[in-house]
């Protein structure tokens, strides 16, 4: 089969962030690895990252990975970040995700048409930090517009800003990229015009754009940019007192 450049570097990032150790397999199916440092996940979770047609997944402890890798083990690859498929074979107390992993490369970038004037902010300006008060603090976790690295670019209604763009330096020379809008200006395709910019500043910078995303309409924002579903995450808590924790 032809080797996919963007699959692979999407694969190396998250490689990198497992902490330990670890590939994901070229025959496919989930290979399972002890990372208490990992990246994949908040620290004492379980993370796993299906990209393709493999998965790797990374587990806080000797004795929970060897439960993992054997029950989930069952499950075929394609349900390994599906909710419903890994809390009826493991303890689960809570759950992240599933997120869709997109990436995007230059050849396939589609640059959203200039329908409003883009600016652009440094991290940290007033105008973002109004903007995230705005929109609540579901969506302004959702979006990670606070942590980018990047230069904001944004959209400004008079002196306010209504939507906003960056990204996050991730290793592996990866762009994370964050968008938000107002809640009052969605629907204006303001999202898809800020996430141009970013998306464009990292791509002439040498990196990977990596859309990270849950809700469908970051989904199709992604999509029409050009960036290519290949993968999705799941974080669990599993249960101390459950089969992992007694192993």
């Amino acid at each position: 089969m032809p080797v996919d450049p963007l699959l692979i570097r999407a694969r190396g990032l998250w490689e990198t962030l497992a902490a330990v150790p670890v590939s994901f397999a070229p025959s496919g199916g989930l290979t399972v690895v002890t990372s208490p440092g990992s990246g994949l996940c908040p620290p004492s979770w379980a993370g796993i990252v299906m990209l393709g047609d493999a998965a790797i997944a990374t587990v806080p402890t000797g004795g929970a990975a060897q439960v993992v890798r054997r029950v989930l083990a069952a499950v075929p690859a394609g349900s390994l970040t599906r909710p419903e498929a890994v809390t009826a074979v493991l303890p689960v107390t809570e759950l992240l995700g599933p997120a869709t992993l997109a990436y995007v490369a230059r050849d396939g970038f589609r640059p959203a048409p200039a329908h409003h004037a883009v600016e652009q902010l440094a991290p940290g300006h007033r105008g973002l930090r109004e903007l995230v008060r705005s929109a609540g603090p579901e969506d302004a976790d959702e979006s990670g517009l606070e942590e980018i690295t990047s230069p904001a670019f944004v959209v400004r209604e008079g002196t306010d800003v209504v939507a906003a763009a960056g990204y996050r330096a991730w290793p592996v020379a990866t762009a994370h990229v964050c968008v938000l809008t107002d809640p009052q200006w969605r629907g204006r395709r303001l999202a898809r015009q800020t996430a141009s910019a970013a998306v464009a500043h990292a791509l002439a910078a040498g990196l990977l754009p990596q859309w990270r995303a849950r809700p469908p309409a970051s989904r199709q924002v992604a999509r029409a940019l050009g960036f290519r579903e290949l993968g999705s995450q799941l974080s669990v808590l599993l249960d101390p007192d459950g089969p992992t924790g007694s192993a």
